[in-house]
């Protein structure tokens, strides 16, 4: 399918991680579709399972999803491979956005690198929220964004964005090689104050509001598109 170069219209693609149910999304999804639209933008959203949904085996999709975490800089994981393929079936539009949520931060970013490899000609962003650490190609980090829970106290507080790992060896000229943990992180990183745990970064309704009765969904939607300004 021929890609449409429309700047007023965008893909979306909301990837979910493990035994995610096949509603997590509605919410976000018609969220997006208004804030959108009201911004001039005509947004066709896709949500994707690439690790299947909650009625699949948890430990197979656990084990999938390290394999997406791979430190290799070459793209073609489990979820990766069949988010790709599925975008590649659908995509009309060269501006894509892909969302993922836990392990589908992981598959959104290898579904990316591998249209990056196979020289797809795509205007695209990948936000993760919540995710593993996934190391990110240098040719992309500035097209990635991370945003995990932070408690009170602005501290990390969100279990699955402690697994993995950014770092990698740096060296100077001659100097010895020294251990860079930000090696090959995203090139935006925010914490966001949410309420409740990991699985409640798009939640709308009490007890998932603050004091000033703001839900975890606007807060991530709004974190989001702070990032995405100037590419819109």
């Amino acid at each position: 399918m021929t890609a449409n170069n429309d700047t007023s219209s965008l893909s979306i693609y909301l990837l979910a991680g493990v035994a995610t149910t096949t509603c997590s999304f509605n919410e976000c999804r018609k969220k997006l579709d208004k804030l959108f639209r009201d911004d001039g933008i005509e947004p066709q959203i896709h949500v994707l399972f690439p690790y299947g949904d909650a009625s699949r085996n948890v430990v197979r999709q656990v084990l999938e999803v390290r394999s997406d975490l791979s430190n290799r800089m070459t793209a073609g994981r489990i979820g990766g491979q069949r988010a790709f393929h599925t975008i590649k079936q659908n995509k009309n539009n060269k501006r894509m956005l892909l969302i993922g949520h836990s392990g589908g931060g992981a598959a959104a970013y290898q579904a990316a690198k591998m249209m990056e490899e196979y020289g797809e000609d795509n205007d695209i962003r990948i936000v993760q929220v919540g995710s593993p650490k996934t190391p990110i190609d240098p040719r992309l980090q500035e097209r990635v964004s991370y945003f995990h829970s932070v408690d009170g106290m602005g501290k990390l507080n969100d279990p699955i964005s402690r697994i993995g790992s950014w770092g990698g060896w740096s060296a100077a000229g001659r100097a010895m090689p020294k251990w860079n943990r930000l090696k090959y992180a995203p090139g935006y990183v925010e914490g966001i104050p949410t309420v409740g745990g990991h699985a409640d970064y798009f939640r709308h309704t009490k007890p998932y509001t603050d004091e000033q009765s703001i839900c975890n969904l606007d807060k991530t939607i709004d974190s989001v598109r702070g990032w995405l300004k100037g590419w819109l």
